[in-house]
Protein backbone atom coordinates (compact mmCIF):
# COMPACT_ATOMS: atom_id res chain seq x y z
CA UNK A 1 0.00 0.00 0.00
CA UNK A 2 1.44 3.12 -1.12
CA UNK A 3 1.03 6.42 1.10
CA UNK A 4 -1.03 9.21 0.47
CA UNK A 5 0.86 12.25 0.89
CA UNK A 6 0.13 16.08 0.76
CA UNK A 7 1.39 19.55 1.86
CA UNK A 8 -0.20 21.20 4.74
CA UNK A 9 -1.41 23.58 2.40
CA UNK A 10 -2.89 20.32 0.09
CA UNK A 11 -4.78 19.32 3.16
CA UNK A 12 -6.05 22.81 3.90
CA UNK A 13 -7.51 23.60 0.33
CA UNK A 14 -9.04 19.79 0.10
CA UNK A 15 -10.78 19.95 3.98
CA UNK A 16 -13.09 22.05 5.51
CA UNK A 17 -11.54 23.64 8.53
CA UNK A 18 -12.96 21.66 11.26
CA UNK A 19 -11.56 18.68 9.20
CA UNK A 20 -8.39 20.16 8.95
CA UNK A 21 -7.84 20.56 12.18
CA UNK A 22 -8.99 17.55 13.72
CA UNK A 23 -7.18 15.50 10.68
CA UNK A 24 -4.05 17.23 10.14
CA UNK A 25 -3.55 18.98 13.35
CA UNK A 26 -4.84 17.01 15.45
CA UNK A 27 -7.58 18.71 17.55
CA UNK A 28 -10.42 17.04 18.83
CA UNK A 29 -14.34 17.56 18.12
CA UNK A 30 -16.34 18.60 21.15
CA UNK A 31 -18.30 15.49 22.77
CA UNK A 32 -21.54 14.80 21.24
CA UNK A 33 -21.37 17.67 18.55
CA UNK A 34 -20.17 15.02 15.82
CA UNK A 35 -22.73 13.66 13.00
CA UNK A 36 -22.34 10.11 13.67
CA UNK A 37 -22.32 9.85 17.32
CA UNK A 38 -25.49 8.45 17.32
CA UNK A 39 -26.02 7.09 13.75
CA UNK A 40 -27.34 3.61 13.17
CA UNK A 41 -27.19 3.32 9.57
CA UNK A 42 -25.75 0.14 7.90
CA UNK A 43 -22.56 0.70 6.04
CA UNK A 44 -18.86 1.55 6.25
CA UNK A 45 -17.13 4.11 7.52
CA UNK A 46 -14.16 6.10 5.16
CA UNK A 47 -11.32 8.15 5.90
CA UNK A 48 -12.55 11.81 5.09
CA UNK A 49 -9.21 12.45 4.07
CA UNK A 50 -8.21 9.39 1.51
CA UNK A 51 -11.30 7.36 1.41
CA UNK A 52 -9.80 4.58 3.09
CA UNK A 53 -12.22 1.61 4.46
CA UNK A 54 -11.43 2.22 8.27
CA UNK A 55 -14.92 0.75 10.52
CA UNK A 56 -17.61 -1.31 9.36
CA UNK A 57 -20.72 -0.19 10.99
CA UNK A 58 -21.37 -3.71 12.55
CA UNK A 59 -18.81 -2.76 15.26
CA UNK A 60 -19.96 0.39 16.43
CA UNK A 61 -21.54 0.69 19.88
CA UNK A 62 -22.70 3.19 21.94
CA UNK A 63 -20.36 4.04 24.69
CA UNK A 64 -21.76 7.07 26.07
CA UNK A 65 -18.45 8.75 25.47
CA UNK A 66 -19.72 11.53 23.06
CA UNK A 67 -18.09 10.30 19.93
CA UNK A 68 -18.45 7.58 17.49
CA UNK A 69 -16.99 4.41 19.40
CA UNK A 70 -15.97 0.98 17.50
CA UNK A 71 -14.44 -2.27 18.84
CA UNK A 72 -12.21 -2.85 15.86
CA UNK A 73 -11.29 -1.52 12.66
CA UNK A 74 -12.32 -2.88 9.43
CA UNK A 75 -8.46 -4.41 9.08
CA UNK A 76 -5.95 -4.22 11.55
CA UNK A 77 -3.91 -2.78 8.76
CA UNK A 78 -6.06 0.01 8.35
CA UNK A 79 -4.72 2.02 11.40
CA UNK A 80 -1.68 2.87 13.10
CA UNK A 81 -1.37 2.85 16.80
CA UNK A 82 1.15 5.80 17.82
CA UNK A 83 1.90 6.57 22.11
CA UNK A 84 0.02 9.76 23.18
CA UNK A 85 1.63 11.78 26.37
CA UNK A 86 -0.34 15.06 25.79
CA UNK A 87 -2.19 16.58 27.88
CA UNK A 88 -1.03 14.92 30.84
CA UNK A 89 -2.50 11.81 29.80
CA UNK A 90 -0.75 8.33 28.20
CA UNK A 91 -2.87 7.10 25.08
CA UNK A 92 -2.78 5.52 22.66
CA UNK A 93 -3.25 7.69 19.28
CA UNK A 94 -5.22 6.16 16.05
CA UNK A 95 -4.07 7.43 12.53
CA UNK A 96 -5.22 6.47 9.00
CA UNK A 97 -2.50 4.04 7.68
CA UNK A 98 -2.97 5.58 4.33
CA UNK A 99 -2.63 8.93 5.21
CA UNK A 100 -1.96 9.29 8.22
CA UNK A 101 -4.61 11.41 9.04
CA UNK A 102 -5.54 11.64 13.46
CA UNK A 103 -8.85 9.85 13.43
CA UNK A 104 -8.39 9.30 17.51
CA UNK A 105 -7.43 7.24 19.97
CA UNK A 106 -8.02 3.56 21.09
CA UNK A 107 -9.00 2.57 24.89
CA UNK A 108 -8.81 -0.39 26.51
CA UNK A 109 -12.28 -0.39 28.06
CA UNK A 110 -14.51 -1.72 25.06
CA UNK A 111 -17.05 -4.62 24.99
CA UNK A 112 -16.16 -7.85 23.75
CA UNK A 113 -15.07 -9.41 21.63
CA UNK A 114 -11.80 -7.19 21.31
CA UNK A 115 -12.18 -5.20 24.47
CA UNK A 116 -11.40 -2.29 22.96
CA UNK A 117 -12.91 1.07 22.29
CA UNK A 118 -12.13 3.50 19.30
CA UNK A 119 -12.88 6.89 19.59
CA UNK A 120 -13.21 8.24 16.60
CA UNK A 121 -13.81 11.61 15.64
CA UNK A 122 -16.90 12.03 13.53
CA UNK A 123 -15.21 14.73 11.07
CA UNK A 124 -12.89 12.71 10.06
CA UNK A 125 -14.95 10.25 8.77
CA UNK A 126 -17.32 9.79 5.58
CA UNK A 127 -20.17 6.97 6.17
CA UNK A 128 -21.20 5.29 2.81
CA UNK A 129 -24.18 3.12 3.71
CA UNK A 130 -24.60 -0.39 2.48
CA UNK A 131 -26.95 -0.68 -0.60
Amino acid sequence: MEKLEKTLEEWRAMLDPEQYNVCRLKATEGPFTGKYNSTRTDGVYHCVCCNAALFDSRAKFDSGCGWPSFYEPIAESAMIEIRDTTHGMIRTEVTCSMCDAHLGHVFPDGPPPTGLRYCINSVCLDLQPRS
